[in-house]
């Protein structure tokens, strides 16, 4: 279940049946699993693997430059204009992503100054039972436009954890500029002694959006050999205007062909 939500659970079943086909047979229905059969999705999204062939290599990283912690939350903001002066914020990190008024490549390339710091923390400021009882209190969030710096071709490992600030619930995570591979998943809280020792480092499934579990947290690997300023935000679209996002700001490596093409003459201002 993507979130501990009361909701209307009917399944409706159709039958499709093709020209010339007689009726006397009947199809097999499937046996469902139960929407909180945790166990099941997760054996589930287990057997899904690369296929790790000559032709289609599963180069994961094995050797890790930067280790990521980033925590998933809901908040609760001060907003004088708002119903109750309040609104609900989502944060990494306990950080609320804001959207600046120039673009963050832009202000990258052209080294424009106050558009952004480059002091994302690689983990959250202060550790807690993420995953414990719900946490009610203290849900105010920090604002701004903070974003990672990643050195060239250096390996990345990301460890994306939910939270129970106000509720927990699965997250889809999109990055922008790279396919990276799903090594572990796991419900509960991150055991950086433990769970990696179960990571898939042979075939995982490489992709650019992952489900973070309900309640859980999934692990990451890329290499940053993309040059440039990359989002990496929730795909619900609700949760991305919270403020669910940051951004990873890959530095030029030493060639030409390392570095970020200068944008096209004629590209249209804003």
């Amino acid at each position: 279940m993507d979130a501990p939500l009361s909701i209307d659970n009917r399944t409706a079943t159709a039958i499709l049946q093709y020209k010339g086909i007689p009726n006397t047979v009947i199809p097999l229905l499937p046996h469902l699993p139960e929407p909180n059969d945790t166990a099941f999705a997760l054996s589930y999204n287990a057997r899904l693997r690369s296929l790790n062939s000559p032709q289609f290599q599963a180069n994961v990283p094995l050797k890790v430059d930067r280790h990521l912690f980033y925590t998933i939350g809901l908040g609760i903001n001060p907003c004088p204009t708002c119903l109750n002066g309040t609104k609900l914020a989502a944060s990494l990190n306990n950080i609320t992503f804001v959207m600046p008024q120039v673009g963050l490549l832009q202000a990258h390339y052209f080294n424009i100054k106050g558009v952004f710091r480059l002091d994302f923390p690689d983990n959250p400021p202060t550790p807690f039972n993420y995953t414990g009882a719900p946490l009610t209190a203290n849900l105010g969030t920090t604002l701004g436009t903070r974003v990672s710096k990643i050195a060239y071709n250096s390996t990345v490992q990301l460890v994306l954890q939910d939270t129970n600030l106000l509720s927990v619930e699965s997250h889809p995570f999109h990055l922008h500029g790279y396919n990276f591979f799903v090594v572990g998943t796991g419900i509960g809280n991150f055991d950086p002694k433990r769970d990696p020792a179960k990571f898939n480092l042979v075939d995982p499934p490489e992709r650019n959006t992952v489900g973070v579990p309900t309640g859980g947290w999934t692990a990451i690997r890329f290499r940053a050999d993309n040059p440039g300023v990359w989002f990496m935000h929730c795909h619900l679209e609700l949760h991305t205007g919270w403020g669910l996002k940051t951004a990873f700001v890959v530095e030029n490596g030493k060639l030409p062909d390392q570095s970020i093409l200068p944008p096209p003459k004629d590209l249209p201002p804003c």
